[in-house]
């Protein structure tokens, strides 16, 4: 199978560092998705120039139809921009074949989705060896490095646990184990912890924070989750499928605390941290 997508296309943009050296690992151009439908036209992203660095933990914060979910089925390779440019590693998305799409999707992005999206008759193990059958691992090497990986998660304790069986945050552990099967270098989490109580969906939160650090996996969150301002090092606002505002953890105030059993939080533009 071919593994262009991993060499930078030699049209594309000389942008491959951002400050201090580090490497853009995603990269969009002039960002642009329109939808139609029975004759009416909705502009779901409206020019979206966005860089995001290998390593970086950022999270995606917006209104319910602000254009998140469009803005990660475009860097996620899942869904084409009407106009604009994607690239992942400096390669240009809309260059690659259907099989280099195929490849970059399993090998070089992992998904987390809020609804978890398991494979119901399969167990905890199937379903976080699957998308390394398509990766072409071995069964054997698939099996060890599954069992892993799930306790990696926490759930060394759960290989042959089918979902049913499971409850909503150890089902969400498996998900986060099946989108590391691979060994991705990018992952993309759509609202991880909407399903989640509030200890269970802070429990995810540390994980994917671990894997951040201790794995260096850059880790793009859409969440309306407040706690994640506290791990994530820049937030990223989106509002009527535009960029409002983008800012570093230290530069956002940052109200998170439990109130009544409830988590609370706020982030006012402009405002210091306390």
């Amino acid at each position: 199978m071919s593994t262009s997508v991993l060499v930078p296309e030699a049209s594309a943009p000389a942008r491959a560092e951002g400050g201090g050296g580090r490497r853009v690992i995603i990269r969009t151009v002039g960002l642009k998705k329109i939808y139609v439908k029975k004759g009416v036209r909705t502009e779901a992203l409206c020019g979206l120039d966005v860089e995001v660095y290998s390593g970086e933990f950022i999270s995606v914060m917006g209104p319910s139809g602000s254009g998140k979910s469009t803005f990660f089925n475009m860097i996620g390779a899942l869904d084409s921009p009407t106009v604009g440019r994607v690239f992942i590693d400096e390669v240009d998305v809309a260059q690659l074949t259907a099989e280099e799409l195929a490849y970059l999707r399993c090998q070089k992005i992992g998904y987390i989705f809020q609804s978890y999206n398991l494979i119901q008759y399969m167990t905890a193990l199937e379903n976080v060896t699957t998308p390394m059958a398509f990766g072409g691992v071995p069964p054997d090497e698939a099996r060890r490095r599954g069992m892993d990986i799930l306790g990696i998660v926490g759930l060394a304790d759960r290989w042959f646990h089918r979902p049913i069986e499971m409850s909503g945050g150890q089902q969400q552990r498996v998900a986060i184990a099946r989108s590391l099967a691979n060994e991705p270098a990018i992952l993309l989490c759509d609202e991880p912890t909407a399903n989640l109580d509030i200890d269970t969906g802070q429990e995810i939160l540390d994980i994917l924070r671990r894997l951040n650090i201790e794995k260096h996996v850059t880790v793009i969150c859409a969440t309306h989750d407040h706690r994640m301002m506290n791990i994530c090092d820049r937030l990223m606002w989106i509002r009527d499928g535009q960029i409002e505002r983008v800012a570093r953890r230290d530069e956002v105030k940052v109200r998170v605390g439990r109130i009544g059993g409830q988590t609370s939080g706020a982030a006012g533009a402009g405002e210091r941290k306390a």
